[in-house]
């Protein structure tokens, strides 16, 4: 009987619901029901149990998943709480079938967003988060200075977050304009990082994510072409190796 038992947040995942993050968010709200009960957090799904978010049933796992590239336009949320926000990502994008945001992009920023149903890969994707490359074209209110792009590159304490920002590479292609491609995640992270140096971000758009490109015009998506695909699929199964190998180490490490 055990083998049959699915943690819940994984079900709404491998349901193409919402990413796990995203479902223990819904439990932890009271939003998520299992046989018209209102579960606890870490509850487990058996075979035949039918589970509702907002009195709708979730289905089983689809097999036929969405992979899209999305040019999020300025203004636009990140979120797939379309009861909160307005301006929200899924009601912006209206696509057929229920997706939701790899990560997220900040409202004053555009570009580059990937979208899926696939729950499995935006976990994988979100774990390797501290390993894969994401680059943004900057401009800022003023002109940058070599000691500027110095001082990025070699990573910049943000005091909120209490975290030092890891090393990462910064070029200038403009008097007020420059490129940086991050390899971590935090909230905010480029635009705190141009506040601590008192330069005021004034655009902000995200070309690359690992080896997606932005190629469309902003508002528009596309699904990912099979070789994007097959190439990210790669990144993310040696990230997860990486990771994997670098946690026995440390798991060693700790037993000595």
């Amino acid at each position: 009987m055990s083998e049959n038992l699915t943690r819940l947040n994984k079900y709404l995942s491998e349901a193409g619901y919402c990413s796990r993050r995203e479902g223990d968010r819904l439990i932890d709200a009271g939003r998520v029901t299992i046989n018209d009960i209102v579960p606890e957090m870490g509850t487990k799904v058996t075979e035949g149990d039918i589970v509702k978010v907002d009195g709708e049933i979730v289905g089983g796992r689809n097999e036929a998943f969405t992979y899209l590239a999305f040019n999020k336009p300025v203004g636009i949320v990140c979120t797939t709480d379309t009861r909160v926000e307005k301006d929200n990502i899924i009601d912006y994008i209206n696509y057929p079938k229920r997706i939701f945001p790899i990560g997220r992009l900040d409202k004053p920023s555009e570009g580059l967003i990937l979208l899926t149903d696939d729950g499995d890969i935006v976990n994988k994707i979100l774990r390797a988060s501290n390993n894969h490359e994401k680059e943004y074209i900057v401009t800022v209110d003023k002109p940058i200075s070599q000691t500027f792009i110095e001082r990025m590159a070699g990573g910049i304490h943000i005091e909120e977050l209490e975290k030092r920002t890891k090393k990462c590479k910064v070029k200038k292609i403009g008097k007020f304009t420059f490129s940086i491609i991050l390899t971590q995640g935090l909230n905010r992270q480029i635009r705190r990082m141009c506040d601590y140096l008192n330069y005021d971000v004034l655009t902000l758009k995200r070309v690359r994510i690992m080896n997606i490109k932005l190629d469309m015009t902003i508002g528009q998506y596309r699904e990912l072409t099979k070789e994007e695909f097959k190439t990210l699929s790669g990144l993310i199964s040696e990230s997860k190796k990486n990771y994997d190998e670098k946690a026995g180490v440390q798991k060693r490490n700790r037993r000595k």
